[in-house]
């Protein structure tokens, strides 16, 4: 039984989590698999000229958002380069897939047995995307520069590497999810950020941005935590009672029981960013393959590469904001009609003889939640994209050119610290504890 606290409650609870002799294993394998993390981070993959690379991401917004991401593992280009994110990748296309193909979707509803299938198709879809974005990858750092030419059978070499690399990442992931606390891919994505952050903040202040700016950024940055929080947790309860028979010596009796269903804000996630941010880069990157070198006079490549690029100065930077703000909002429909659809509530309701109160069964049922539905993307999709357009705020506010506000970095950051906190929490509650949330 726990003692009285006399220790700020955080404090406590972490006290109590690491004297729980199976929570504090939990707890130091989830620690050594992102140690373990780190150190692949820094294996380099042969060819690359590390002081171009250096250059290359100094001059580069969207590269140096996406080193962000790898916890400075893109900026040494090593073997961990691209994370976990050919998985993710993966993991949404099935995701989409799953209800326009039949066979996925009877798999989809065969239980346990059939999630392991879908995911075992996932981990197999994962090889091939991985191949192709580390290909990508290289040539657009071979364009800038900052690879040295290969051959054919080099640049197979580190083709497979990368895809390596991500496989291996992919592997301690689900390690953590196993053997460790919360969700393991989410959290070698955490890894990375969080390892990212020391690095990037440190040159904000080494650039010679002035004092005034580097504190609005540290205020703006705060304020939009704030914001991802309460919308993250925020959600909608819809009243259910359910009606259950039961038989008590030879006679049958109704029961009722009442509960409900939380119906989240932000159900999508981060993945409107993630398909938003992936359309916006798609011209650029094209583009890049075609534009004049520095020095010479620019042609039609060098404008869409303007045009699609974050650090363009206004007014042309607002075409790029604007286009990424309308994208989220609707991927968020997109993508959370998706969801909800795949989870059949209406249904599910019926076979669990369950009801919504002043709701009939079946179709108006469905017509309900989804007009509930609605009402709350809307409020979720306004929230992504003013999170989305949060770095051209930081930037033209705080004027601290050296740091990067990345809107799916913090969404990621503090999605994945709930998650594990409820987490910890939930085995705390298990052996009577106390733990952080109230």
């Amino acid at each position: 039984m726990p003692q009285t606290q006399s220790r700020p409650r955080l404090i406590q609870a972490m006290v109590d989590a690491f004297s729980l002799p199976d929570l504090r294993m939990k707890l130091i394998f989830t620690f050594a698999m992102l140690v373990v993390f780190r150190f692949i981070a820094h294996v380099p993959i042969p060819g690359v000229d590390l002081v171009a690379l250096q250059q290359i991401f100094e001059r580069n917004q969207l590269l140096g958002m996406l080193d962000l991401f790898s916890g400075g593992a893109m900026r040494n280009f090593s073997v961990a380069a691209m994370g976990v994110y050919p998985y993710i990748t993966a993991s949404i296309i099935m995701q989409l897939l799953v209800p326009v193909i039949p066979a996925l979707r009877r798999l989809s509803e065969e239980g346990e047995s059939g999630r392991n299938r879908i995911n075992s198709i996932t981990h197999w879809l994962t090889i091939p995307l991985a191949a192709l974005q580390g290909y990508a990858q290289l040539q657009l750092l071979r364009g800038q520069g900052g690879v040295i030419q290969v051959g054919a059978l080099e640049t197979l070499a580190i083709v497979i590497s990368l895809t390596a690399g991500t496989m291996l990442c992919v592997w301690l992931g689900e390690l953590i999810t196993e053997r460790g606390i919360g969700n393991g891919v989410s959290i070698i994505i955490f890894g990375g950020i969080i390892a990212g952050l020391p690095s990037q903040v440190g040159r904000g202040f080494i650039a010679k941005d002035d004092w005034v700016g580097v504190a609005a950024f540290a205020l703006l940055a705060l304020v939009t935590i704030i914001l991802i929080v309460i919308f993250t947790e925020g959600h909608r309860r819809i009243p259910v009672q359910y009606a259950r028979t039961a038989f008590r010596g030879g006679k049958m009796y109704r029961q009722a029981g009442s509960t409900y269903i939380p119906l989240r804000v932000n159900m999508a996630g981060m993945i409107p960013l993630i398909f938003a941010m992936s359309l916006m880069i798609f011209p650029g990157t094209i583009a890049s393959y075609f534009a004049a070198p520095p020095g010479q006079e620019g042609n039609f490549a060098n404008a869409i590469m303007e045009w699609f690029s974050p650090s363009t100065a206004l007014p042309i930077g607002l075409f790029y904001w604007g286009a990424y703000f309308l994208l989220v909002v609707g991927f968020t429909f997109f993508y959370t009609m998706v969801i909800f659809e795949q989870m059949d509530l209406a249904r599910t309701l019926q076979r669990q003889s369950g009801f919504i109160p002043g709701v009939r069964p079946g179709k108006p049922t469905t017509d309900y939640l989804n007009s509930v539905i609605n009402r709350l993307t809307w409020g979720g999709a306004l929230f992504l994209s003013v999170v989305a357009i949060m770095p051209f705020f930081a930037r033209e506010i705080t004027n601290a050119s050296m740091l990067t506000l990345s809107s799916t970095g913090l969404l990621i950051v503090v999605g994945v610290a709930l998650d594990t906190m409820k987490q910890i929490e939930a085995q705390l509650t298990m052996r009577r504890y106390e733990g952080f949330l109230k």
